[in-house]
């Protein structure tokens, strides 16, 4: 028998096996760990968690006449004076007004800032805002700013807000916990958000206190003070929030 054939064979053999040997060999284990998410996308997932969906109705946002926000002796029954002085509401300031519906509440903090701050009233009724801009010409003030909202968001610049005040609005607030979220973006450091508003249900035209305060806090707010002075204008409580600080490891 030749020697050269049986050599060949050995070698074929050699090679199959060595071919099975590298076929079984296990993947290299690494330890190289996970890249972590950036800064803005862990921010995302912050404020997407929990979800923003509410278990409850809101109100129908209010379409009648204007009038009804203009009783004379509704600033002495509000001390809307008060209000003012809770919220930080000073010369200077920029505030938003929220729900202005007649611009009640916009002219009276448009006259505490002055020259040098800012009031926006905020509304997504554009027959209102046109309302409050002629009013704002008619009475002299160049630092009252309309701005058509959406039902989630305001559209209020980004952290330029000292002040917020959703006075008898909250309830028809349809999507609030985005809605406090674009409110918490819009304003400053320290800023203060106010609500008043009265104890019910969106078929009486209110939202209960404590559910309110859940609201907030998943938005993103402490709550800072209570207070019912505002009781004898038909509404139960005034709440004060701050907005918390992103928290960081």
């Amino acid at each position: 028998m030749s020697v050269l054939p049986l050599v060949l064979s050995y070698a074929l053999v050699a090679l199959f096996l060595f071919g099975c040997a590298v076929a079984v060999q296990p993947a290299k284990q690494t330890n190289t760990p996970a890249p972590s998410p950036s800064p803005e996308a862990s921010l995302v997932q912050a404020q997407q968690q929990p979800s923003d969906k509410i278990d409850r109705s809101t109100s129908k946002p209010y379409t009648g006449s204007l009038s009804i926000f203009e009783d004379p002796k509704r600033a002495q029954r509000l001390q809307v004076d008060r209000v003012m002085d809770v919220l930080g509401i000073k010369e200077g300031t920029h505030v938003a007004d929220i729900g202005a519906g007649s611009g009640w509440f916009t002219v009276r903090a448009a006259q505490r800032v002055g020259t040098g701050g800012v009031v926006y009233a905020v509304e997504i009724n554009e027959k209102y805002l046109d309302h409050i801009a002629k009013r704002a010409q008619t009475e002299g003030f160049e630092n009252i700013r309309t701005v058509l909202g959406k039902e989630d968001d305001p559209l209020l610049p980004p952290q330029t807000i000292d002040a917020v005040l959703l006075l008898k609005t909250y309830h028809e607030v349809a999507e609030p916990i985005r809605f406090l979220r674009r409110i918490r973006e819009a304003m400053k450091d320290g800023a203060l958000l106010g609500i008043i508003d009265r104890n019910g249900k969106a078929v009486n035209h209110g939202v209960d206190q404590k559910i309110v305060i859940e609201e907030a806090q998943r938005a993103g707010f402490a709550l800072e003070s209570r207070h019912d002075f505002v009781k004898r204008d038909n509404v139960d409580y005034f709440l004060v929030f701050r907005r918390q600080e992103e928290k960081t490891n």
